[in-house]
């Protein structure tokens, strides 16, 4: 199992290699006239396959599929397993390939899925599988449950189109009501229209759901990570757009949407990944950098995205936990807003937390993978360049009942 993830290791090392010297490639094109610029469009190397072994199926029996569309359109066309389980590295090569996803960014969602969900090494993109289970890990994480039960592990409340736990009684399914608020917000979309969507869904889940609760990396990384997601990736590129254009069509093809803007039906599990779709330029991946520009903009203009806390009981009760009594006072409420350190907080919070998750359970061969996967982690957010966080604390989290709740 540590030779898998070492392998992972230098498979993150020498593709994040091969996409910078592209790009520099790219770039250096540019300046003397012989390759085209990161953004310029190139129908030959963007088009994503969707037919022959990678034409779109639906799940058949035993196949998982859960709250992430993008993951399931990935499924459905074979660019994951079709069964819905996927290794560390099938993760990070399949989002790098169709969707432009940078490797960096990639390996750390891989990585913290295979802990938080799976069984260190791989995890399901829906319920519990049997194909998670490994020789000598088999029981010591009690079942892998995967991406459907991972509320406040990793997936979150106030999601774009998923309900919160509380209220519906499901995390994974789409929600069409929420689905209809975001749709009819216009024919196309931009960053800025789905931020604004994600305030009101953060409003929405703060007056409705008493157990509503944003913790560091489910509240300040994954939750805009899904939000920014919708454009930055699924968005489709052309040559008159080559930053992207986000159609009616294009939005309801990877949500599992079918029909007429009056007669609009979900069809849980079947996102596709459109006919005629354009993925971002080769040497234009979405990096941990670019994220963490998107994040500290967006929060900004919202900073109520970085909060920390929740309702504790009942409607519009949210309470915040200052981030400096959680991080031995690196980060707080102000420095928070500057620089990639959200995204550093959120990722290095739930990096020091990993070990809790096992709790009693830690063996020698638990302690070792760890360390493998921490070495991912570093590797992976170098560019980042994070102060060091060392010490942690869950302890504020108890008094909210949304945090004790989770699947």
């Amino acid at each position: 199992m540590k030779a898998f993830i070492t392998l992972s290791i230098i498979v993150f090392a020498s593709k994040n290699f091969a996409q910078q010297e592209n790009a520099e490639n790219l770039e250096a094109g540019a300046r003397t006239g012989t390759q085209l610029p990161p953004l310029a469009f190139n129908p030959r190397l963007q088009l994503v396959d969707v037919s022959g072994e990678h034409e779109f199926r639906p799940p058949g029996k035993g196949d998982e599929r859960g709250p992430c569309p993008g993951l399931n359109a990935l499924a459905n066309h074979n660019y994951l397993p079709r069964n819905g389980v996927g290794s560390i590295q099938q993760f990070i090569e399949a989002t790098n390939r169709v969707y432009g996803l940078g490797i960096d960014i990639g390996t750390i969602l891989a990585v913290y899925g295979s802990v938080f969900v799976g069984d260190l090494t791989k995890w399901s993109i829906g319920g519990p599988s049997k194909d998670v289970k490994l020789p000598g890990v088999q029981g010591l994480l009690n079942e892998p449950k995967g991406l459907s039960f991972s509320h406040n592990k990793y997936e979150g409340d106030s999601s774009p189109t998923r309900g919160d736990l509380y209220l519906f009684g499901d995390a994974a399914r789409l929600q069409m009501s929420q689905f209809k608020d975001l749709y009819f917000r216009n024919t196309k979309y931009d960053l800025d229209m789905i931020n604004a969507f994600h305030s009101r869904r953060f409003e929405q889940s703060k007056r409705s759901n008493p157990y509503f609760f944003r913790g560091p990396l489910t509240g300040v990384v994954v939750t805009p990570a899904a939000y920014f997601f919708i454009f930055r990736l699924m968005a489709n590129r052309t040559a008159e757009h080559p930053e992207g254009i986000l159609t009616r069509n294009v939005l309801k093809s990877f949500f599992g949407v079918t029909g007429d803007d009056k007669n609009l039906r979900y069809f849980p599990g079947h996102e596709r990944i459109p006919h005629n779709w354009y993925r971002r330029a080769i040497g234009n991946e979405y990096t941990n950098v670019f994220f963490a520009t998107d994040l500290l903009k967006t929060a900004l203009k919202y900073p109520k995205f970085l909060s920390i806390g929740g309702n504790t009981g009942t409607t519009n009760s949210m309470t915040l936990v200052d981030p400096a009594n959680i991080t031995g006072g690196l980060y707080n409420v102000r420095n928070l807003r500057q620089g990639n350190n959200a995204a550093c907080f959120g990722i290095q919070f739930a990096q020091l937390a990993m070990p809790d998750l096992l709790k009693d359970t830690i063996s020698d061969l638990t302690k070792s993978v760890l360390e493998t996967v921490n070495t991912l982690v570093q590797n992976a957010t170098a560019d980042l360049k994070c102060p060091q966080l060392k010490t942690y604390s869950t302890e504020p989290f108890n008094k909210y009942p949304g945090y004790t709740r989770s699947l």
